[in-house]
């Protein structure tokens, strides 16, 4: 039994004229005839009775006839539902992000989203990076936007955003310049292995000729708030996205040792081989209008 067999009966049973149902349907008279012969050749039942020239619906007709409109009504339901989420008129959003993105650079990206399409649900799940990488891996989150690139063969990964790191401390006595000495000489306070903001401050110092393992330090946090509160209360130095400081230097609690000068990226994740929701699509589209001439942008991430 299949859709179109049901919908022809229909046509048939309201009109009892296949010629009249055939021209409704936009189908041949032999299609009409033919899928209410294997209707009745597959069940055994007569849905009609032939009565000279025309035909009337018999009592198994009559029984079935509900019950056909509403698998047909069901179907029409399913289709409805299909349509409204690729047109973005529902549907839930599960993506991932680092905790600099998430609590510093997304926020109004999700207020635009929202606005533009109200009935789209976002579940924003929080993890740094490497942890946001695995739950885009596992499909726990169709969409993730980390801090650092990810050496993953299954993701696809595109830039969508940049920011910077600044190297901070409490005191107000800031050197001229932040030199490999200075950097080796001061105590540090670190965010967790796996962190995007970690991974960037590594790599510059590595190219400075330090090895992240020569630092001196004192506390490895697992949040960019905590890395901050213990360094505006004297642990140490700490290296943090701009956008996480910015606050505190305006407020004198923090004061900028120095920048990390290289440009980091955020960069959105998908799996390669998992669907590409709409929602998805037009969640990076609001990203790419919200950056626009504020970096580079893949068209809806298309492009790792």
């Amino acid at each position: 039994m299949t859709l179109d067999q049901l919908r022809l009966f229909i046509a048939v049973a309201e009109r009892e004229h296949v010629t009249a149902a055939s021209r409704a349907m936009n189908v041949t008279q032999s299609a009409v005839s033919a899928a209410i012969a294997a209707l009745e050749e597959r069940y055994g039942v007569r849905l009609f009775d032939r009565v000279g020239r025309g035909i009337r619906l018999s009592e198994a007709g009559h029984l079935f006839l509900p019950a056909a409109r509403a698998v047909v009504a069901q179907a029409a339901a399913a289709e409805n539902v299909l349509n409204e989420i690729s047109g973005l008129k529902r549907g839930t959003l599960r993506a991932v992000a680092s905790q600099t993105i998430a609590a510093y650079w997304i926020p109004s990206i999700l207020v635009a989203f929202r606005r533009k399409y109200p009935q789209i649900t976002v579940e924003l799940a929080i993890s740094n990076t490497e942890e946001a990488a695995k739950k885009v891996r596992e499909g726990a989150a169709e969409l993730g936007i980390v801090e650092a690139i990810i050496d993953d063969p299954a993701l696809a990964q595109w830039p969508l955003g940049q920011d910077h790191l600044t190297i901070v401390q409490a005191d107000a006595a800031v050197p001229e310049h932040a030199s490999r000495e200075w950097l080796l000489k001061q105590v540090w306070v670190m965010r967790e292995p796996g962190s995007g903001t970690r991974a960037t401050l590594e790599h510059y110092l590595r190219r400075l000729g330090i090895a992240p393992d020569e630092l001196n330090v004192s506390l490895v946090l697992p949040s960019n708030e905590s890395v901050r509160t213990a360094v505006e209360a004297g642990a140490g130095i700490g290296a943090l996205s701009s956008l996480v400081v910015a606050p505190s230097l305006l407020a004198g609690t923090l004061h900028a040792a120095s920048e990390v000068p290289e440009s980091r990226f955020f960069y959105g994740l998908r799996h390669k081989e998992r669907y590409r929701s709409p929602a998805a699509d037009a969640f990076v589209e609001i990203i790419n209008l919200a950056n626009r001439g504020h970096g580079p942008q893949m068209e809806n991430g298309r492009q790792a």
